[in-house]
């Protein structure tokens, strides 16, 4: 009888099967989850990381590069990286079937690779064949994959699951890629270097009215990358979709009784 009484009350201190609150009941309410940004505490740290990796060593290097390079020279480089990027924008329109956009940007490669001096003037764009945007993330969004939960990249910034898995195909197709494998070593480095400084340059007017307007710099960065690569995907016509919906709160009903802990 005692060693039945002993039992019966070392069950009822056992620990419950179901969860534990402290208060004796679950939370009011959950945090909400971006459906769009799942991953997002991770994301912060990588885009913290970036910035700081930014503020110390891109944009000095940035700013160094334009106060160095006359405005000339800066704008013949940028035009040269600029022609030698139509060489993929063309793959890709033919791969996305759009012919006549292929053969805008073959054309542009063209005219500007001969009558251009090899790029350093964008002499197409003054006869009327406007520099497009292509890249095989959008070669995968027109095939109907979807954009996937967005994503910050070491160094890189902002992309998603489908961009960053098209990274690979746009370095395969990157001239300047392909180019370092016949040159000799240290040239391939050199240039690859001198575009970076020369994008980063080109952000320096822009980042201060980024910086002003946005209350939530990381958002205001994921917002805009979504937004444009969804325009970019659709050729500026984006249709309506429920993916417009930001927020998805996730409803979770615990099943199991809960017990107020001890």
């Amino acid at each position: 009888m005692g060693n039945s009484s002993a039992s019966n009350q070392k069950n009822a201190t056992a620990e419950p099967d179901g969860p534990v609150f402290k208060n004796g009941a679950p939370p009011k309410s959950y945090p909400a989850v971006n459906k769009k940004d799942p991953w997002e505490s991770v994301n912060r740290s990588i885009f913290s990381f970036n910035e700081k990796l930014d503020n110390s060593i891109l944009r000095p290097v940035a700013k160094g590069y334009k106060w160095i390079m006359p405005d000339p020279f800066e704008m013949a480089i940028g035009n040269v990286f600029s022609n030698l990027n139509d060489i993929p924008v063309t793959v890709n329109n033919l791969l996305q079937l759009k012919f006549n956009k292929a053969l805008n940007s073959s054309t542009r490669l063209l005219v500007n690779s001969t009558f251009g001096l090899g790029g350093i003037v964008d002499i197409a764009s003054d006869i009327g064949l406007e520099k497009q945007n292509e890249d095989f993330g959008q070669t995968l969004g027109y095939y109907g994959i979807a954009s996937g939960p967005y994503i910050v990249l070491p160094l890189l910034g902002p992309s998603s699951a489908r961009d960053a898995g098209g990274l690979t195909v746009d370095l395969a197709s990157d001239p300047i890629a392909v180019g370092s494998f016949f040159v000799a070593p240290f040239i391939g480095p050199l240039v690859g270097a001198t575009r970076f400084a020369d994008m980063r340059a080109r952000w320096l007017e822009k980042e201060k009215s980024l910086n002003d307007a946005a209350l939530d710099k990381y958002e205001f960065v994921r917002e805009a990358y979504l937004q444009r690569r969804r325009n970019l995907v659709h050729d500026g016509n984006p249709p309506e979709s429920e993916e417009d919906e930001e927020l998805e709160v996730i409803d979770i009903k615990p099943q199991a009784t809960l017990r107020k802990a001890e």
